[in-house]
């Protein structure tokens, strides 16, 4: 055990160390499938640490055995209250297999990145475990699995509709998105001894009742879906649910939705207001130890936590509202930012952990430059309905002032006892590229650029422009590569004026709804020209509540309802991930004849010609 360290300053997870806390009855039992690490980035501590913050006892059992004869599930007895049940900062589908369904041989939240320490779909199968044990405790679901399966969906990996997550798990009530807020309603109204039943005014959760009990309107408005059988009957009735369910996730002012399934009725209740400045700081500021308990010390290191534990997250939600991502359907597109005093107060206790080198490993964000961003005029904002604030153009109400994040970057970097901090994060360079001289000044935005890649960049800076077609862009709800190009003249022009010998790493996605074989190639083509050899690389996995997996599932875009035409099987898959590798042998012949049947003998010979030397972008799949 690290040194000034207790086995009392871990939530306990074992009999024994609730007897060590002399406690003889727990309030609330938290149940998740990564491995405890008491930090901020792992939501299971989170919670578990607002629940002791407001004196109730809590305690955790992390990727309990769920094929044995259950003593994980029993170990701590019966909660007074309730279970809180969570996959883990991931899908557990996610987590445990490929985008070509292929399992994964590793999990990053275990010990040694060892698999097979949870479930397929561990929500529910936790869930499950515990009702059938104690089926008169409450079960309260939430985290990223739960949120994103809230409603009806599209499930890949089964390759069919699910309906919301509650009705397999037989859980009580779901809580999505960040929910601390509405765990603490929940906790504090079953602790004046209300039954989880009566719980159905509390903002940010969903949860099912009879459709035989009388529907009362609610005071925030109501948004009739179609039913989970109407989504199964029509693929397009299906798309447009989506409609609804993004713009409700992501307004000031969310109307309740409401699904039928089955004999039930799903209700939705609508978002708390996104965190204020207070509120977000007292998240991050409680007593994590920062590291993982104790009994993992012979298990070997978290994946995980090895990426995170020096770095910090000076910030909540994206307002990018990119169509194959869950950051805003989880997160909200409204950003959360964190005072420069917490930001700083962490980085000191960064310096101080044992293994500190001197190095913080990440200044960011869901989108590293979205710091202190929001509305000019919040009253525009509350009336807004746009899944995102920078798309198809940023918005003219968003204020994109960079000079607060340039000055924590400059704080960090004067510490004392810091030799350099990186920003690992993605940015989004759309907020920061702007040919208005009058504009650039006042928001910073070269000042920024220059800060950010003299001091901030491991030699290396993440991008993300994800396709080189206008039209697939467009579908994924991203910034032409023209802009690519503009960031990367700027990038070439520092490091040369500089004498920095720095790459640009851009990350790109295959097999996206709108994308073609043609657009592929051309895709391969353009970053050849620009001199790269992409290697870090991702094809499209439909992920539950995007608008991409949408379309992928329903052939429909949820706004337009118009076709969108989408790649479905492994071959035609794994056929538009070969473009991003014309420099290999093995698929040149496949890439001459694939290009010679679409009549593109040009952009066969821009590929496979010998051509000006080419630089590697990266080393690895993302």
């Amino acid at each position: 055990m690290p040194q000034n360290y207790q086995l009392t300053d871990w939530l306990p997870t074992t009999k024994k160390e609730v007897e060590l806390r002399n406690w003889d009855e727990l309030d609330v039992i938290l149940i998740t499938g990564d491995a405890y690490v008491d930090h901020p980035a792992f939501g299971a501590a989170v919670i578990g640490r607002i629940i002791e913050r407001e004196g109730f006892k809590v305690a955790i059992i992390a990727q309990p055995n769920w094929q044995d004869d259950l003593r994980d599930f029993k170990k701590l007895g019966r909660p007074r209250l309730f279970f809180g049940v969570t996959s883990g900062n991931m899908d557990s589908m996610v987590n445990h297999y490929t985008a070509n369904k292929r399992l994964r041989s590793n999990d990053a939240y275990t010990p040694e990145g060892a698999s097979g320490f949870r479930p397929d779909y561990a929500t529910t199968v936790y869930s499950n475990i515990l009702k059938e044990i104690y089926p008169d405790v409450p079960v309260v679901i939430g985290g990223v699995e739960a949120s994103l399966r809230r409603v009806t969906h599209y499930d890949y990996w089964s390759d069919k509709l699910k309906p919301s997550v509650l009705v397999e798990s037989k859980a009580d009530i779901g809580i999505y998105g960040m929910g601390e807020l509405a765990l603490l309603e929940l906790l504090f109204a079953l602790n004046s001894g209300k039954t989880i039943q009566e719980l159905t005014e509390i903002k940010q959760t969903f949860f099912l009742q009879s459709k035989s009990l009388t529907f009362e309107k609610s005071p925030w408005g109501d948004i009739q879906l179609a039913s989970h059988e109407a989504c199964l009957a029509d693929k397009k009735t299906y798309a447009g649910n989506f409609r609804h369910i993004e713009q409700e996730s992501n307004k000031s002012h969310a109307a309740r939705l409401i699904q039928e399934v089955g004999k039930q009725r799903l209700i939705i209740n609508p978002p708390f207001p996104t965190f204020t400045e207070e509120q977000i700081d007292a998240s991050f500021d409680l007593p994590f130890t920062r590291m993982p308990h104790p009994k993992y010390a012979k298990r070997g290191a978290i994946p995980a936590y090895e990426m995170i534990r020096h770095s910090v997250n000076m910030h909540r939600g994206c307002f990018g509202g990119c169509s194959f991502c869950t950051i805003s359907a989880h997160q909200g597109k409204f950003v959360a930012s964190r005072s420069k005093k917490s930001i700083m107060a962490e980085v000191d206790q960064i310096t101080k952990m044992d293994d500190f080198k001197g190095y913080i490993s990440d200044l960011g964000g869901p989108s590293a430059n979205m710091y202190k961003m929001q509305g000019k005029h919040l009253r525009i904002c509350d009336n807004c309905k746009r899944p995102s604030c920078i798309f198809p153009s940023v918005c003219s109400n968003l204020d994109t002032d960079h000079h607060p994040l340039t000055e924590i970057y400059k704080e960090v970097d004067n510490h004392p006892l810091i030799k350099k901090a990186f920003v690992g994060s993605g940015i989004r360079y759309d907020l920061f590229l702007s040919d208005d001289k009058e504009i650039n000044k006042e928001n910073g935005y070269d000042e920024y650029i220059k800060q950010l890649i003299t001091r901030h960049v491991s030699g290396r800076l993440k991008v993300a422009p994800e396709h080189t077609s206008d039209r697939v862009l467009k579908a994924m709800r991203k910034p032409s590569f023209k802009l690519f190009h503009k960031l990367k003249r700027k990038f070439d022009q520092i490091n040369t004026e500089l004498g920095l010998n720095q790459q640009l790493i851009p990350y790109f996605i295959s097999s996206h709804p709108e994308s073609t074989m043609e657009d592929m190639a051309h895709l391969a083509a353009e970053t050849k020209e620009l001199g790269f050899k992409l290697e870090q690389v991702q094809d499209f996995t439909p992920t539950p509540m995007t608008v991409a997996t949408e379309i992928y599932y329903s052939g429909y875009d949820p706004f337009t309802l118009k076709k969108v035409f989408t790649v479905r099987s492994k071959e035609e898959k794994l056929a538009q991930q070969k473009f991003f590798f014309w420099y290999k042998r093995e698929n040149q012949a496949w890439i001459k004849h694939t290009l010679l049947k679409l009549n593109r003998e040009d952009l066969s010979d821009k590929l496979l010609k010998s051509h000006k030397a080419t630089s590697h972008a990266t080393t690895k799949k993302r």
